[in-house]
């Protein structure tokens, strides 16, 4: 192994978290919010923060997907006032600082397919096409009015003075000259739907308001300078690619090179490309050159299958993921904004199962984990749910950052009691056991290392109240509660005074 000044160090666990959720109230205190609330998020071990879409969007209420204005981040007095539901741009700019102070990155949601809510509407040729097949035209071309002029006047020729007309734009969905709602194909020179998407709904490239032309070179320009605009302004570390499957990959591609060009080669992307199929993930990766992670939505559709079935075989929990296909590009998520209730592929991950979830996304070698809002501080609107895991997601996070090294072996032999070993590594020695159980009480004789013996182990959650003695071969007998979680630590190891995490869930403080 060599002498220890000879080593590299042990780099500390990324993880990423998702600083929103859907139903967060529209009072435009969110950024005000992360402010305080980044610190303790530090100390937990999140390196990186999602933020929301926070380009002016079609209203103050509006989540940001219903994009109206990407140069617009709560500055100008545009579709019902300055501030975006999150927060002003002043706001935005002292969170940034804060989180390059704390060495803390974040990740820009970046809408880029489409825009809402034009500032007028335009008469162009169309023609309709199927709802279920968008390459089956169902109509003679004919003239329609539609919102697609975005003047942006609130803002004027302020960091882009690109204006938007019908040309620059693909599709629609309404004719304001009758109130027809339809899927309108804009008809001109060089226009149709790109070849260059997947081919959901027989073509992928329309998906709501005005769907955005990247054959359009006044389109591909606007919206590669406003990515190092924004990255420079906010000192951003990556983006959240919203529904990639839905515009140009070649333009995508394109669009990332010139970031990377101009900001840094460590700009990192991630894709919403949501699909049960793994093999189309990985071909989608190899065809954009492995430039970008994705979520890893056959996981979740994983844990929402094993949770709702009783009995379920734990250890198929990562047939046919993303992480388990390619470990390098995916990032793991038990819950995120698209899969809420109420949202168009909410995924039902029965409560039991989410500290079960939360382990195997954050103690394990492979993936970006990336929790979520939602379930650290609770979910607010329709269906308001109390933060999950008992709480208890705050410890499994620190338990990672401290603990979640080295080499990794599995126990994987009985069907609804697994478990794993974390070994440590030469400056982060500790390691960790981790057991879970689907069914009754379980418990699993693994293997930690000669260099533990004689020592104490204990239950970081405090689900499991014993002690496990590791024996004189390395061995412990760590035991879990039934439908439970146990993660087991040296009860002297560095950091273990840090536990139970003192974590204020309150963010909005009611």
């Amino acid at each position: 192994m060599g002498d220890k000044a000879e080593r590299k160090p042990t780099g500390e666990n990324m993880t990423m978290f998702q600083g929103f959720e859907w139903n967060i109230p529209a009072d435009g205190k969110h950024w005000q919010r992360l402010i305080e609330a980044l610190p303790k998020l530090k100390d937990l071990g999140i390196n990186n923060v999602w933020l929301p879409p926070a380009c002016k969007a079609s209203s103050p209420n509006g989540n940001g997907y219903d994009i109206y204005d990407l140069y617009d981040l709560g500055e100008f007095d545009q579709k019902g006032g300055k501030a975006t539901k999150w927060g002003t741009k002043e706001e935005l700019m002292q969170l940034a600082k804060l989180a390059k102070d704390s060495g803390v990155g974040l990740y820009w949601d970046a809408v880029l397919n489409h825009k809402a809510a034009a500032d007028k509407t335009e008469k162009c040729m169309v023609v309709e096409v199927d709802q279920g097949d968008r390459t089956q035209e169902v109509s003679k071309p004919y003239e329609i009015e539609g919102w697609l002029g975005f003047h942006f006047p609130g803002r004027g020729d302020k960091y882009s003075s690109q204006k938007y007309h019908w040309y620059h734009f693909s599709g629609t969905d309404f004719n304001a000259a009758n109130g027809k709602k339809a899927i309108y194909k804009i008809l001109g020179d060089n226009k149709g739907w790109s070849n260059s998407v997947s081919d959901e709904q027989g073509n992928a490239d329309y998906m709501m308001f005005a769907d955005l032309d990247y054959s359009h070179p006044e389109v591909q320009e606007d919206v590669k300078n406003w990515g190092v605009w924004i990255t420079n302004e906010l000192g951003l570390n990556g983006f959240r690619l919203d529904a990639v499957q839905h515009f140009s990959e070649r333009f995508t591609n394109d669009w990332v090179e010139n970031l990377r060009e101009q900001c840094g080669k460590d700009i990192f992307i991630v894709g919403e490309f949501w699909t049960g199929d793994t093999k189309e993930m990985s071909d989608w990766l190899s065809k954009m050159d492995h430039k970008f992670s994705l979520y890893d939505a056959p996981l979740l559709y994983n844990f929402s299958q094993i949770s709702t079935s009783e009995g379920a075989d734990l250890r198929k929990v990562f047939d046919n993921s993303l992480v388990q296909m390619e470990p390098v590009n995916a990032v793991t998520v038990v819950m995120n904004h698209d899969t809420q209730p109420g949202q168009t592929v909410a995924t039902p991950i029965e409560g039991f199962f989410k500290p079960l979830a939360y382990c195997l996304i954050l103690l394990r070698q492979e993936g970006y984990p990336c929790p979520f809002y939602g379930d650290l501080y609770g979910v607010k609107g329709e269906h308001p749910e109390p933060p999950s895991c008992g709480g208890k997601l705050a410890d499994m996070i620190l338990a990672r950052k401290l603990y979640a090294y080295g080499d990794q072996e599995d126990y994987w032999d009985n069907p609804n009691c697994i478990g794993w070993v974390r070994r440590g590594t030469w400056d982060k020695p500790f390691g960790l056991a981790c057991v879970m159980s689907n069914a009754g009480p379980g418990e699993l004789k693994m293997a930690v290392g000669l260099e533990h013996k004689g020592e104490k182990w204990v239950d970081l959650l405090e689900w499991e109240t014993t002690e496990v003695t590791i024996d004189d071969e390395g061995f412990g007998l760590f035991p879990c509660p039934g439908i439970s979680v146990s993660i087991w630590v040296n009860k002297e190891a560095e950091g273990r005074d840090k536990f139970p995490v003192k974590f204020d869930s309150n963010i909005y403080k009611e």
